[in-house]
C-alpha cells in the first residue's frame, strides 16, 4: 500500500453532549425521525436545516454505497457507516454547538472496511454536473489517485462556493476501529 498512509489520519467531528459515532442511521426510522424533527425545531446546529426526507434518502443512499463498494471488494460488517473525514475539515466544527473532533491514524483501518466519496455522500451521490467522482465509491487507493489529481476539497473549497465538495467522507463499515470512541462524550 502507498506508504503515504502513515502521516494520514481519519477524523470524527461530534456534539460533546451527544457522543461520538452515535449515529441517526443505527436507529430505526421512525425514532431516527422524532429525533431530526427535535433538532429541526430547536434550530440550533447544522442538522437543523436537513429535510422531512433526510432519513429516508440518507438510507437509500448508504445501502447503495454498501452496495457499491461491496461490488469493488468491500467487505462491511455493518449495515449503515460510521462517519469521518479524510483530514482535517475545519468547517464541521460549525456544525456543532460543542464540536469535539478524534482523530484517528488512516493505518488503523483495513481498507477492506472503509469506502470513501469525494465530497459528502448526499452530493456525490445526487448532484447531476458531469464532474467524474460523482456518484462513485472509492477504495483507499482509488482515493488517493483521486487526491493525486484533484487535492482534497476542505483545502480547495474551505467556503462552499466552487461546489458541493467540502471534504472527502470516509465510511467505515465495521466497529472495530472506532469501538473505543463510541459513546465518548465531553
Amino acid at each position: 500500500m502507498d506508504n503515504r498512509i502513515d502521516n494520514l489520519f481519519l477524523c470524527h467531528y461530534y456534539e460533546a453532549k451527544v457522543g461520538a459515532f452515535i449515529s441517526l442511521s443505527d436507529l430505526p426510522l421512525d425514532e431516527a425521525n422524532k429525533i431530526l424533527d427535535r433538532i429541526r425545531d430547536e434550530g440550533v446546529v447544522f442538522a437543523s436545516k436537513r429535510s422531512k426526507e433526510y432519513m429516508s434518502i440518507r438510507r437509500e443512499l448508504e445501502e447503495k454505497a454498501r452496495k457499491m463498494f461491496i461490488e469493488k471488494g468491500g467487505k462491511p460488517r455493518r449495515l449503515v457507516p460510521h462517519y469521518m473525514t479524510f483530514g482535517e475539515c475545519s468547517w464541521f466544527k460549525d456544525w456543532y454547538k460543542e464540536c469535539r473532533e478524534i482523530r484517528i491514524p488512516l493505518q488503523n483501518f483495513d481498507p477492506e472496511i472503509v469506502s470513501f466519496t469525494y465530497g459528502d455522500l448526499f452530493p456525490t451521490m445526487r448532484y447531476q454536473d458531469g464532474k467524474p467522482y460523482r456518484n462513485q465509491i472509492y477504495r483507499l487507493d482509488e482515493i488517493l489517485e483521486l487526491i493525486d489529481i484533484y487535492g482534497y476539497p476542505q483545502e480547495w473549497n474551505k467556503d462552499g462556493k466552487l461546489g458541493p465538495e467540502r471534504y472527502i467522507e470516509a465510511q467505515v463499515w465495521a466497529d472495530e476501529p472506532v469501538a473505543k470512541y463510541i459513546g465518548l462524550k465531553g
